[in-house]
C-alpha cells in the first residue's frame, strides 16, 4: 500500500547537507505523490491532472478498510473509461487516496495533511465512516470544497444546513422510508408499529418514517426502543395488536429480535416484519452463535425470520440500458468482478464508479460556465479561498443528471434520488422482490414475487368483523307461521262469537266482552312479528322505532285480553254476591268502561316511560372469536337490545300493575266458583288461563333473562311463551262453549245442581229471596232465576209424586170433595199460583208485576208486610191444612197442575217444557199468587 504524504525536512545552512536534504526532499516528493499518481489513469501524460482529494479507510487494522479496498477497482474502472472517452479534455482526474482508517483523529490530520502539503484539490471524493466523514463534511464551508461520498449513508449528514457542501451517490437511509410508504400502500397496510434500537443512526431513521408516514392515513400505533433486551418491546407490540412492524436494528440485535418473535408467535401468517436489507449475506449464521440462549434455536429463529422483508438501496441497475461510460450495468459489473480479483467486493462498488463520472460531469458543466462567462476563467485556477468557483463547482454538481450503472443519478438538496431494493427471506436465502424508483416515485413487484405465509397479505391489525347475532331466518318463518295460524285461530273464534251471539250461551257470556279478548288475544300474536325483526331485517332508527311499538302492542293486547275477562267476571261476582239485594243494573257499557280504565293505566305508564326515558337502540358487544372459515379476521359477535337508563324502574312498574291485574282476576275467579251456570262461571277457566300464563310469564322471563345473548333462543323462548299464553286462553274461553253450542246448548244455561247438599239447599234458600226483586229491577239477574226456576220445578216434581200416592188411598172418601171446594179454594189458589211461579220467563215479569201493582202495600222491604207473609205461610202448613188440601184437591191437582210441570199427560213429556205449552194450564189471579218460600 502506497505510504501517506510526510511533511519534508527543514533545510540547513551547511551546503553538503543542503544537497543532501535536497535529494532526500526530492525522494520524499516522490513518495508522497506516489499514491496521487497512482490516480492517474494511463495515458495521461498529455493532459493537465486535476487533483482529487480521495478520504476512506484502506488499511486491514478496520473493519471498514474492506469497503475503500473494494471500490479502488471501480474508481480505477471509471479514471480510465473517462479519459479515454476525452471528457474533461485537456484535463484529466487525478485521484490522491488519504486513509482515514475511520478514526476521527487520524481521517482529520489527513484532510488536513492533505490540504497543506498536496497539491490543490478541487473536491473531495469519498467519506465512509459516519463519524469522520460528519467531521469533515462539515468544515468544506471553510474550504470551498465540495464532497462526494459514495458509502455514508447516515441521514445526520441530509441536513444541509449543517452540511451544505456535501453530495452523495449512495441514498441515504432515510430514502427507504419513501419507499416503504410505498409498499405500506401498495398493499393497504394502515397501521403499523417501529421497532429500534437506541442508537443514533436507527433513531434519526425512525425519527424520519414518522414525518413521512405523518398525514398519509398510516397510523403508527405504538413506537417501541430497546438496548440490549427487545423481548419485552417485542411483547409490547404484540399487545398492542401490531401486526406490521417496522425495525431498525443491526444484525446481531436482529437476530434476538426474531426469537423474541418465535418465543410471542409473532410470524407466520398474521404478521409482517420489515427491517434494514444491508446485512451482510447469511447475516445469521454469524449471529447465532453471539445469542447464547437454549430457548432459541437456530431452527427457530430461521422459522421467524421466513418471510421477512429487507429494504436498502439498489447496489446495481437491474435494467439493461447503456449507461453514460456506453456499458450496461451487467457489462460493467463483469468488467469490476474482473479487474478486482481476489479482492473482496463491496456493494458501494457501482455507487463510487458512478461517482467518479459525477465529478467527471460536474467539472464538466463548470468548464461550461466558465466559458461562457467570458472570464478567463479556468478550472485549474480554483483554490480554497476563491468562493465563486467553489460556488460554481456546487451548482453544477447540483444539476448533474444521467443514468449510471446505479441507476438513474440525480440530486436534490444534496441527496441521491436512486433506487431502492426489495428482497425477502425465503427458504433460507434473499430475494429480491421489488424495487422502487425514487424518482418517479414508482414501486414495481417482480412478478409478485413476494411470498405470504397465507393465502394474501397479513392484515394490518386484527380484523374486527362485527357479526350481529341475529334471529335465524327459518326460525323467524316456523314462528311467524304459528303465529299466522294462532291468528287465524282468533279469528274462527271472532266469527263464531259474532255469528251465534244472539244464541243464548253466547249472549248469556257477554260476546262484547268476548271480542275484547280474541282482540288482545291478536294483539298479543302480532308483538311477535315485531320481536323478530331486528337489523338484518330493518335499519337502525326503523328498529328503535319497533322498540316502542312492539311494547305497546304486547302491553295493551294483554291488559285487553285479561281485562275483559276480568271485567265480565266481576259482573258475575256483583249480581250473585249481592247479599244486600239491591237493584242492579251492568250493562255491557260499563264493562267496556272498566277496561278502557285499565288500558287508560296502561297508556298513562307507557306515555310517561316513552316522554321520561325512551327505549334507545343499544349495541352489546361480547369476547372475539376466531373466524370459522380460517381467514385473519376476528369475529366480534354484537346484539342489538332495547334498553333506556331506567329500563328496571320501568319494567318493575309494569310488572307491578300486571301483577296486581292477575291477582285480581285470581279472586274473581275464587269468589264465583259456585255459580253453577256454566254459561256464566268461567272461574275455573280464568284460573287455569292465570294460572298458565304466571308460570309461563315467569319461566320465560327468567329463561330469556339469561339468554340475552342468544337471540334465537330468547326470540323463540319469548315467541313460544306469547303463543301458548294467548292460544290457551283463547282456547280456555271458546272451545267449551263451540263444543256445548254444539252438542247441547240449553245445558249450559240450567243449573248443574240437580241434586242438591245440604249446602247447596242452604244457597238456594238464601238465594230464592231475591228472584223477583232482582226479575223486577235488572235483566242481568234473569240467568239466575232462571236457575232458581228449575230448583222449584224439581222440588215441585218431588212433591207430586208425595201427592200421586195419598191420591190412590184417598181415593175411595169422594165425599170430602163438596166441603174441600167451599172451604179450602184459597189453599188450592195458593198451590197453584207456585204452578204459575214456575212458568216461562215472559210470564214471569207481568204477573210479578201485577202481583205488586195490586199489593202496593205489600214490599218486602216493609216489617208488616213481612210479618203477615210469614203468619200466612206458617198458617197454610199447618197439619190441618195440610190434611184437607191432601184429602180434597189432590185430584184437582193432579189433572190441572202436573202436566204443566212434567207430569204425567202426553203433551207435557219433559218437565223443560213451559206451562204454557199445557191445554190444560190456565191464568191464575194475581191476588192468589204467593212467594215461593211459602212451600
Amino acid at each position: 500500500m502506497p505510504a501517506l504524504p510526510r511533511r519534508p525536512s527543514a533545510a540547513t545552512p551547511s551546503a553538503c547537507l543542503f544537497l543532501l536534504l535536497l535529494l532526500l526532499v526530492s525522494l520524499a516528493w516522490v513518495r508522497s505523490n506516489s499514491r496521487g499518481l497512482a490516480g492517474l489513469p494511463p495515458n495521461s501524460a498529455a493532459t493537465t491532472p486535476i487533483a482529487i482529494m480521495g478520504l476512506m479507510p484502506l488499511s486491514d487494522s478496520v473493519e471498514k478498510g474492506r469497503i475503500g479496498r473494494g471500490v479502488l477497482p471501480a474508481m480505477q474502472l471509471a479514471l480510465e473509461q473517462i479519459l479515454n472517452e476525452s471528457l474533461l479534455s485537456p484535463y484529466s482526474l487525478d485521484l490522491r487516496y488519504y486513509d482515514t482508517e475511520c478514526d476521527n483523529a487520524k481521517g482529520l490530520k489527513a484532510f488536513y495533511d492533505a490540504i497543506k502539503y498536496g497539491p490543490t484539490h478541487l473536491m473531495v471524493f469519498g467519506g465512509v465512516c459516519t463519524t469522520v466523514t460528519s467531521i469533515i463534511a462539515e468544515s468544506l464551508i471553510g474550504w470551498n470544497l465540495v464532497q462526494l461520498s459514495f458509502a455514508a449513508t447516515t441521514p445526520e449528514l441530509a441536513d444541509k444546513k449543517k452540511y451544505p457542501y456535501f453530495f452523495r451517490t449512495v441514498p441515504s437511509d432515510n430514502a427507504v422510508n419513501p419507499a416503504i410508504l410505498k409498499l405500506l400502500k401498495h398493499y393497504e397496510w394502515k397501521r403499523v408499529g417501529t421497532l429500534t434500537q437506541d442508537i443514533r443512526r436507527f433513531s434519526e431513521v425512525r425519527n424520519d418514517l414518522t414525518g413521512v408516514l405523518y398525514g398519509e392515513d398510516i397510523e403508527i400505533s405504538d413506537t417501541e426502543s430497546f438496548s440490549n433486551d427487545p423481548c419485552t418491546s417485542v411483547k409490547k407490540l404484540k399487545g398492542n395488536d401490531v401486526r406490521i412492524i417496522l425495525g431498525q436494528f443491526n444484525e446481531e440485535m436482529a437476530a434476538r429480535v426474531f426469537c423474541c418473535a418465535f418465543n410471542e408467535k409473532m410470524f407466520g401468517p398474521k404478521y409482517q416484519w420489515i427491517i434494514p436489507g444491508w446485512y451482510q449475506n447469511s447475516w445469521w449464521e454469524k449471529a447465532i452463535p453471539l445469542l447464547n440462549s437454549s430457548h432459541c434455536l437456530a431452527i427457530n429463529l430461521l422459522g421467524a425470520m421466513e418471510g421477512y422483508i429487507g429494504v436498502d438501496f439498489e447496489p446495481l441497475s437491474s435494467k439493461q440500458i447503456k449507461t453514460i461510460s456506453g456499458r450496461t450495468p451487467q457489462q460493467y459489473e463483469a468488467e469490476y468482478n474482473h479487474r478486482r480479483g481476489n479482492v473482496e467486493a463491496s456493494k458501494f462498488h457501482g455507487f463510487a464508479y458512478d461517482g467518479i463520472w459525477v465529478i467527471a460531469k460536474t467539472l464538466q458543466q463548470a468548464m461550461k460556465i466558465l466559458n461562457a462567462t467570458n472570464k478567463n476563467q479556468k478550472i485549474e485556477d480554483f483554490n480554497y479561498t476563491n468562493k465563486e468557483l467553489g460556488k460554481i463547482f456546487l451548482d453544477a454538481m447540483n444539476q448533474t443528471s444521467f443514468f449510471g450503472v446505479t441507476g438513474q443519478v440525480m440530486f436534490r438538496n444534496g441527496e441521491r434520488m436512486g433506487t431502492i431494493k426489495f428482497t425477502q427471506f425465503q427458504d433460507k436465502k434473499e430475494v429480491k422482490v421489488g424495487e422502487y424508483n425514487a424518482i418517479l416515485d414508482s414501486l414495481e413487484i417482480i412478478n409478485n414475487s413476494i411470498k405470504f405465509h397465507g393465502k394474501e397479505p397479513p392484515k394490518d391489525r386484527t380484523i374486527i368483523q362485527k357479526q350481529l347475532r341475529k334471529i335465524s331466518l327459518p326460525l323467524y318463518s316456523i314462528l311467524s307461521a304459528l303465529t299466522i295460524l294462532g291468528m287465524i285461530m282468533a279469528s274462527a273464534f271472532l266469527f263464531f262469537n259474532i255469528k251465534n251471539r244472539n244464541q243464548k250461551l253466547i249472549k248469556m257470556s257477554s260476546p262484547y266482552m268476548n271480542n275484547l279478548i280474541i282482540l288482545g288475544g291478536m294483539l298479543s300474536y302480532a308483538s311477535i312479528f315485531l320481536f323478530g325483526l331486528d337489523g338484518s331485517f330493518v335499519s337502525e332508527k326503523t328498529f328503535e322505532t319497533l322498540c316502542t311499538v312492539r311494547t305497546w302492542i304486547l302491553t295493551v293486547g294483554y291488559t285487553t285480553a285479561f281485562g275483559a275477562m276480568f271485567a265480565k267476571t266481576w259482573r258475575v261476582h256483583a249480581i250473585f254476591k249481592n247479599v244486600k239485594m239491591k237493584k242492579k243494573i251492568i250493562k255491557d257499557q260499563k264493562l267496556l268502561v272498566i277496561v278502557g280504565g285499565m288500558l287508560l293505566i296502561d297508556l298513562c305508564i307507557l306515555i310517561c316511560w316513552q316522554v321520561v326515558d325512551p327505549l334507545r337502540r343499544t349495541v352489546e358487544k361480547y369476547n372475539m372469536e376466531p373466524d370459522p372459515a380460517g381467514r385473519d379476521i376476528s369475529i366480534l359477535p354484537i346484539l342489538e337490545h332495547c334498553e333506556n337508563t331506567h329500563m328496571t324502574i320501568w319494567l318493575g312498574i309494569v310488572y307491578a300493575y300486571k301483577g296486581l291485574l292477575m291477582l285480581f282476576g285470581c279472586f274473581l275467579a275464587w269468589e264465583t266458583r259456585n255459580v253453577s251456570i256454566p254459561a256464566l262461571n268461567d272461574s275455573k277457566y280464568i284460573g287455569m288461563s292465570v294460572y298458565n300464563v304466571g308460570i309461563m310469564c315467569i319461566i320465560g322471563a327468567a329463561v330469556s333473562f339469561l339468554t340475552r345473548d342468544q337471540p334465537n333462543v330468547q326470540f323463540c323462548i319469548v315467541a313460544l311463551v306469547i303463543i301458548f299464553c294467548s292460544t290457551i286462553t283463547l282456547c280456555l274461553v271458546f272451545v267449551p262453549k263451540l263444543i256445548t253450542l254444539r252438542t247441547n246448548p240449553d245445558a249450559a244455561t240450567r243449573n248443574r245442581g240437580l241434586q242438591f247438599t245440604q249446602n247447596q239447599k242452604k244457597d238456594d234458600s238464601k238465594t230464592s229471596t231475591s228472584v223477583t226483586s232482582v226479575n223486577q229491577a235488572s235483566t242481568s239477574r234473569l240467568e239466575g232465576l232462571q236457575s232458581e226456576n228449575h230448583q222449584l220445578r224439581m222440588k215441585i216434581t218431588e212433591l207430586d209424586k208425595a201427592l200421586e200416592e195419598v191420591t190412590m188411598q184417598l181415593q175411595d172418601t169422594p165425599e170430602k170433595t163438596t166441603y174441600i171446594k167451599q172451604n179450602h179454594y184459597q189453599e188450592l189458589n195458593d198451590i197453584l199460583s207456585i204452578r204459575n211461579f214456575t212458568e216461562n220467563k215472559d210470564g214471569e215479569k207481568p204477573i210479578l208485576k201485577n202481583h205488586l201493582d195490586q199489593n202496593p202495600q205489600a214490599q218486602w222491604n216493609t216489617t208488616e208486610s213481612s210479618r203477615t207473609s210469614k203468619d200466612f205461610i206458617e198458617d197454610i202448613n199447618s197439619p190441618e191444612h195440610i190434611q184437607r188440601r191432601l184429602s180434597l184437591q189432590l185430584p184437582i191437582l193432579h189433572h190441572a197442575y202436573l202436566p204443566s210441570i212434567g207430569g204425567v199427560d202426553a203433551s207435557c213429556a219433559s218437565p223443560c217444557v213451559s206451562p204454557s205449552a199445557s191445554p190444560r194450564h190456565r191464568h191464575v189471579p194475581p191476588s192468589f199468587r204467593v212467594m215461593v218460600s211459602g212451600l
